[in-house]
């Protein structure tokens, strides 16, 4: 699964299927083991809890920054059980994908009624 929206495409079905079981209120660990159990169902390589440093003049340096779930090497997804996804979520990906190289990631909230509206896809056009 090469292309990048058939592959996004296949992580928010996942997504949905989580929800669709857990339904909302739990805590975001709880849909990450889930959500990495049903992406590995789908024979897709899925890292968790990846590091991303920060390249600071010519040295990398760990600030702590963590990806949630790297789907195929392509993908980021951060994970959230939030009220609302707030532009500080959307500049947090953006960070990793902009010190990553990648060009996709998804925000999944899973504290809402349907998982529809708890997806943001986020474009690293940089």
């Amino acid at each position: 699964m090469d292309d990048l929206n058939e592959l996004t495409g296949a992580i928010i079905g996942a997504a949905i299927e989580v929800h669709r079981n857990l339904g909302p209120e739990l805590l975001e660990s709880a849909y990450e083991s889930c959500l990495l159990w049903e992406l590995r169902q789908k024979y897709l390589k899925v890292e968790t809890q990846v590091p991303v440093p920060i390249r600071y003049k010519g040295i990398q340096l760990d600030a702590g920054y963590r990806i949630d779930l790297l789907v195929q090497d392509k993908i980021i997804v951060e994970m959230k059980a939030i009220d609302k996804i707030q532009p500080i979520h959307t500049a947090q990906v953006l960070t990793y994908l902009k010190m990553t190289n990648l060009k996709m990631a998804l925000i999944l909230n899973f504290n809402v009624g349907l998982m529809r509206s708890g997806i943001k896809r986020i474009i690293n056009d940089f």
